[in-house]
């Protein structure tokens, strides 16, 4: 049987395989998924994001299916609610952010028609970009383009998504597309 090439950081997990071969590099245009990222991408900062993986169902359960109007709207004592599930990571910061964020989220909404209007309106010719790195090891950190989302969005406000979250939240939804030349998933 035939192995299957892929970036070698997803290991032999299943859920960072599955991850890899059905999400990581896919371009989304659709806010739900862009806001599900934020608050996951955000929530990662200082932490390997398959611990965030592994957690996923349980944000997606506390954080309303990612429904940015509930989650915007969330109150101190839904925040304390959400603080004291072990299913999450337990930062208060973090997780105000999330709110803070959602609120955030829906002004470029407003401003640009849709948060996938505004993230594309920073890429070239608004489109993803498709890299050509030999593996997954020459993969940088950031790049010009989220070292410029970023620094917009610290600007409105948005917390917990500097350049290295933001490139990583870029990969996450296609906007980049990094993986290794010999991945099949390419």
């Amino acid at each position: 049987m035939k192995e299957i090439k892929r970036c070698h950081w997803c290991g032999k997990d299943d859920l960072y395989i599955k991850y890899h071969d059905e999400e990581w590099g896919k371009e989304v245009h659709d806010d739900k998924i862009f806001f599900e990222f934020l608050v996951l991408e955000s929530a990662q900062a200082g932490l390997s994001w398959i611990t965030i993986l592994r957690k996923r169902e349980n944000y997606k359960g506390l954080f309303a299916d990612f429904d940015v109007e509930k989650v915007a709207v969330f109150t101190d004592v839904e925040i304390e609610l959400i603080l004291l599930d072990p299913g999450i990571i337990r930062n208060r910061l973090k997780v105000k952010s999330a709110v803070k964020n959602a609120q955030l989220f829906l002004e470029i909404q407003k401003e640009f028609g849709s948060f996938n209007n505004y993230l594309y309106a920073f890429m070239p010719n608004n489109k993803p970009i498709k890299n050509n790195f030999k593996n997954s090891r020459d993969t940088p950190s950031t790049s010009e383009i989220s070292d410029a989302i970023a620094k917009d969005m610290k600007k409105r406000g948005f917390k917990f998504f500097g350049s290295t979250i933001c490139y990583a939240f870029m990969q996450a939804v296609g906007m980049l597309n990094d993986h290794a030349l010999d991945c099949e998933f390419r």
